[in-house]
C-alpha cells in the first residue's frame, strides 16, 4: 500500500511538472539569450502569483529564508536594472530615483555614442592620412622614376630635387637613388663581388670552426674580423623583430655573402660590429651585387672608414666638431652633459656605426639615409643634434647613467615628422663656418694636434706645445681649447674622455660612474 501510495504521489509530481509550462530564457545580466514568446507580465499580476505561491499574502519574507528559490524574477540587462520597476517582493522605487536613474542612463549613452563618434572620426582621419600618404608616395615615385632618374646628373642637385629628397625617397625607388647619391669611385664590378665573394667561400671552407668568444692571438687582425663565426654571430643580432636575416631567413645568405666578400675586398678593414645592419638596410633596397657595391663605397667615405678602422685622432676630430655645433644649438643641454661628463662617444659611436638603422625605427633610419645620400656626412651629425634637441626637456633632467641608458636606446615611437622638424631647426652654421671649415679647423688646430698625437702614443706626453694650449687665441676656440683637449702631463685617449670606444655604455674608469 505504502509502495502504491509512493508511486501515485511520484506520478503525481512527474504530471505536475509535465503540466508546468516551460519557460524561454531572456536577457540575463551578461549576455543575450533568445527572447522570451508572448508579452511581458503585468507587476501587478506578479505580485499577486507571488503572494498566492508564497501562501503569505502582504508579508514580506523574512532574509533566512530561501526567497530566490521560488521568486519568479529575472534580471533583464543593464539598461532594465536601470529603467525597469523593481521586482514584486522588494518595495517599489520612488518617482524621483526613477527619474534620477533614467536620467543617469541616458547620460551614460550620450557619453557612449560621443566616445564611439570620435573614434569613429579618428579612425577616419587615419584612413584618410594614409590614403593622402600613398597618393603623394605615388606621385613622387612617378617625378623620381620619369623625371629625376633619367636626368640625374643635371637634376640631383635642383631645389626641387633637395626638397622632394627632404620628404623622403619613394621605397620603389630608393635603392637607385642611393646607388647614384653613393657613386662607385672604386670602380667595383658585378665580376669583382663574384671573386671577391668566391674567396670569401674558399677560406670559410679551410677555416676550422671555433668559438667566436675563444682567444685567437694565432690570427691576424683581418683574420679575426673576417671569421665565419663572427660574421654569423652578428647576422643572428641584425633587425632580430624581422626574422629575415636569421639561420633559415630569406635574406641570411645574402647579408652573409656581402660580409664575406667584403673582409676578403678589403682585408685591411675587414669585419666589424655594426657593418651587417649597414649591409642589412642596402640589401632591402638593392639587389645583391649592386647592394655590395654601394656597401663598400658607402664604407669608404672619410667618417665611415675613420670609425670603423677605429682611428682615434680622426674620430676626435669628428667629436669636437660636433661639441661645437653642440654648443652653438643647444647651449643649455650641452652645459647639462659638461656637468655629468657624458661626453658624445657614448651615444654617438652606435649612431654613426650603424648610421642610426640600429637606433631608429627602420623606416626613420631610411629617411635619415635618404638625406644622408644627400648632404654627405654632415647630415649624420645633424640628426644627432636633432635627436638630442626632440628630447632635451627630457634628457636635462637626467643624470649620467639614465642620459646614457637613454641615448643607447632611444624611445621606438619616434615620430618622423617631430625628429625631422627638430633637425631642420639645427643650423650647422657656426661663425659663417661649416661643418667642414670647422672639422678641418679642428684637426689643423695645432693644440688638437698635439694631444691627438699623444693621445695615439705618437708624441711624447712632456714635449710641449708650440703653441701653447693656455695662450692660444685660435678663431675656433676664443679662450683657448676646452680642458678636454688641452696639453697635460701624462695624456693618454682616456683623458679626451673618448675612452671605450667600442662600448660607450662602459664607464667604469671613471671615479663616481657605475659600470651599466
Amino acid at each position: 500500500m505504502g509502495a502504491t501510495a509512493g508511486l501515485n504521489l511520484f506520478a503525481r509530481k512527474v504530471k505536475d511538472a509535465r503540466q508546468l509550462p516551460q519557460r524561454e530564457p531572456g536577457w540575463k545580466l551578461f549576455g543575450k539569450v533568445p527572447p522570451r514568446e508572448g508579452s511581458a507580465k503585468d507587476p501587478r499580476w506578479i505580485q499577486k502569483e507571488y503572494e498566492t505561491r508564497s501562501g503569505r499574502p502582504g508579508n514580506p519574507p523574512s532574509p533566512k529564508q530561501s526567497v530566490r528559490k521560488n521568486l519568479d524574477f529575472e534580471p533583464l540587462s543593464t539598461t532594465a536594472l536601470i529603467l525597469e520597476d523593481r521586482p514584486a517582493n522588494l518595495p517599489a522605487k520612488p518617482a524621483e530615483e526613477a527619474q534620477k536613474h533614467r536620467q543617469q542612463y541616458e547620460e551614460m549613452v550620450a557619453q557612449a555614442k560621443k566616445r564611439e563618434l570620435k573614434e569613429a572620426q579618428k579612425r577616419r582621419k587615419q584612413l584618410e592620412d594614409r590614403c593622402k600618404l600613398e597618393d603623394s608616395i605615388g606621385n613622387a615615385a612617378l617625378v623620381w622614376s620619369q623625371e629625376i632618374l633619367p636626368n640625374w646628373e643635371t637634376m640631383c642637385t635642383s631645389r626641387r630635387v633637395r626638397e622632394l629628397w627632404w620628404q623622403g625617397v619613394p621605397p620603389s625607388v630608393r635603392g637607385k637613388v642611393w646607388s647614384l647619391a653613393v657613386g662607385n669611385e672604386l670602380n667595383i664590378t658585378h665580376e669583382l663581388f663574384n671573386i671577391c665573394l668566391a674567396r670569401a667561400k674558399e677560406k670559410w671552407k679551410c677555416m676550422p670552426i671555433s668559438d667566436p668568444e675563444a682567444d685567437s692571438d694565432g690570427l691576424s687582425l683581418a683574420d679575426k674580423e673576417a671569421s665565419l663565426e663572427l660574421i654569423k654571430l652578428d647576422i643572428s643580432r641584425t633587425f632580430p623583430n624581422l626574422c629575415i636575416f636569421q639561420q633559415g631567413g630569406p635574406y641570411h645568405d645574402v647579408l652573409h655573402s656581402i660580409l664575406g666578400a667584403y673582409t676578403c675586398y678589403r682585408p685591411d678593414v675587414g669585419y666589424v660590429q655594426g657593418m651587417s645592419f649597414i649591409a642589412a638596410v642596402l640589401i632591402l633596397n638593392l639587389d645583391t651585387a649592386d647592394a655590395f657595391i654601394a656597401f663598400a663605397n658607402l664604407l669608404n667615405k672619410p667618417c665611415q672608414m675613420a670609425f670603423f678602422r677605429v682611428d682615434h685622432s680622426l674620430m676626435l676630430t669628428y667629436f669636437a666638431a660636433f661639441e661645437v655645433f653642440f654648443e652653438e644649438n643647444l647651449p643649455k643641454l650641452f652645459a647639462h652633459f659638461k656637468k655629468n661628463n657624458l661626453t658624445p662617444d657614448i651615444y654617438l659611436i652606435d649612431w654613426i656605426f650603424t648610421l642610426y638603422s640600429k637606433s631608429l625605427p627602420l623606416d626613420l633610419a631610411c629617411r635619415v639615409w635618404d638625406v644622408f645620400c644627400r648632404d654627405g656626412e654632415e647630415f649624420l651629425f645633424r640628426t644627432a643634434l636633432g635627436v638630442l634637441k626632440l628630447y632635451e626637456d627630457i634628457l636635462t633632467k637626467m643624470d649620467f647613467i639614465h642620459n646614457a641608458q637613454f641615448l643607447t636606446r632611444l624611445p621606438e615611437d619616434i615620430s618622423a615628422d617631430e625628429l625631422f622638424s627638430a633637425i631642420g631647426s639645427i643650423q650647422m652654421h657656426s661663425k659663417n663656418r661649416k661643418w667642414a671649415q670647422v672639422r678641418s679647423e679642428v684637426t689643423n688646430h695645432e693644440c688638437f694636434r698635439v694631444s691627438c698625437a699623444e693621445a695615439s702614443g705618437s708624441r711624447p706626453p712632456n714635449q710641449s706645445s708650440p703653441a701653447g694650449s693656455k695662450s692660444c687665441k685660435c678663431s675656433l676656440w676664443a679662450e683657448g681649447p676646452p680642458a678636454e683637449h688641452r696639453v697635460s702631463k701624462d695624456r693618454s685617449l682616456k683623458t679626451h674622455n673618448y675612452s671605450g670606444l667600442l662600448s660607450p655604455v662602459t664607464r667604469a674608469d671613471e671615479p663616481g660612474h657605475q659600470q651599466m
